[in-house]
């Protein structure tokens, strides 16, 4: 098993930035795919940004140019790095790391609110 810890959410003014990270420990061997993903209240789970194991990144339109996925392999820790955060970006923010055949991990959320 691999835990996934979020940190770095808050809330912030439209305009501002945030990073959120997620450092995971465990079973890590394997991981092909990372992940950024976000709920809002009374919507399904979205993509927001995803990594693969090469570096090739894809992001949800509403956040490109906006957000940039990153990982430090030396402490296996993924990023996300949030500008020009609006009002719609508000939501619970999830990290996922995934292996082959199906096997998915995600981290407990971090909240992040934009106010207008």
């Amino acid at each position: 098993q691999a835990q996934l810890v979020e940190s770095g959410g808050g809330s912030v003014q439209a305009g501002e930035s945030l990073r959120l990270s997620c450092t995971a420990s465990g079973s890590i061997a394997g991981i092909m795919f990372r992940g950024w993903y976000r709920q809002a209240p009374g919507k399904q789970r979205e993509m927001v940004a995803t990594m693969a194991t090469g570096g090739s990144t894809i992001y949800a339109d509403s956040v490109k140019g906006r957000f940039t996925i990153s990982r430090n392999n030396a402490d296996n820790t993924m990023y996300l790095q949030m500008s020009s955060l609006k009002p719609k970006d508000t939501a619970v923010y999830y990290c996922n790391m995934k292996k082959l055949l199906g096997v998915s991990y995600w981290g407990q959320g971090t909240q992040v609110t934009v106010s207008s």
